[in-house]
Formats: C-alpha cells, sequence, structure tokens
C-alpha cells in the first residue's frame, strides 16, 4: 500500500481520503486504525445494524467469542473486537478483566469476591468479576 501524507496549515482536524478498488480486510484495517467514531458504535439486533452511542453503552463482554454489548434492557452483537471498541470508547470506559469494558457512569455497586477479585454490579443488573490485574485502575478511577 502506498501513503501519501499533505501538511495542510489552519486544518481542524486531521482527515483521510483512501483509493482502492475494493474493500478488502487491509482497507477494513486501516479505516479502523485511523477513523474516528465520535463515540459511535454499531452492533447488530434481529439481523439490523443499529447505531449505538457510547452513553447507551453499560458493559461491554466477549461471550463465546462473540462481543456482546449491554445497554440499559437490550443486548446487541458487535461484529468489532473488544480492544477495537476499547480504542473508541475512551471516554468513561475502563477495562475489568481480559474480556470484560464497562461504562464507569453506570457502576451500581463493588462487593469482595473469591481469590482477591471484586464482584461489580451495574445499574441494568448485569454482573462481572473485576480481575486482580485491572481492580488497582478501577479503584484509582473510583478514589477507593
Amino acid at each position: 500500500m502506498d501513503v501519501e501524507i499533505k501538511l495542510v496549515k489552519d486544518l481542524e482536524r486531521p482527515y483521510a481520503v483512501i483509493y482502492t478498488e475494493v474493500i478488502d480486510d487491509e482497507i477494513q484495517n486501516m479505516v479502523s486504525l485511523i477513523g474516528t467514531s465520535n463515540g459511535i458504535i454499531t452492533a447488530i439486533h434481529n439481523e439490523r445494524t443499529l447505531v449505538l452511542k457510547e452513553g447507551d453503552v453499560y458493559l461491554i463482554r466477549v461471550e463465546n467469542k462473540e462481543t456482546i454489548i449491554y445497554c440499559k434492557s437490550k443486548s446487541y452483537v458487535s461484529k468489532k473486537r473488544l480492544c477495537e471498541l476499547e480504542k473508541i470508547l475512551k471516554h468513561n470506559f475502563i477495562k475489568i478483566s481480559k474480556t470484560t469494558l464497562i461504562n464507569v457512569n453506570y457502576i451500581e455497586g463493588i462487593e469482595a469476591a473469591f481469590g482477591g477479585m471484586m464482584l461489580l454490579i451495574m445499574k441494568n443488573g448485569c454482573k462481572d468479576y473485576v480481575s486482580r490485574k485491572y481492580l488497582p485502575d478501577l479503584k484509582a478511577y473510583l478514589g477507593l
């Protein structure tokens, strides 16, 4: 792939143009790497693609090799991997395990669990364990 970068004065924000004959995996990867989403993600529900905003998302978890996005009362499937969604959802989101990303605005409570782990309870009723590896970051964020 050839790359050309042009410096432009007084440009409010950078943008990219990709010239291609087909949209293949390489192009899709490039778009996900350089693209901006403004906190908007897409998900699938009943064979329809829906647009979700950052504030709609309570928790994202990988279950049976699928990325599931939990909102207030519904859950959706995403074609993106957890690490891709983590890059998109930077504000108010924290990773609590290898497979789970949460919106800290929707934490209802935290309880002690087995093996030094903590059980996190979300306002929509979802529960997940905070692994010991990610617990210090969550405690620091919450001021504990």
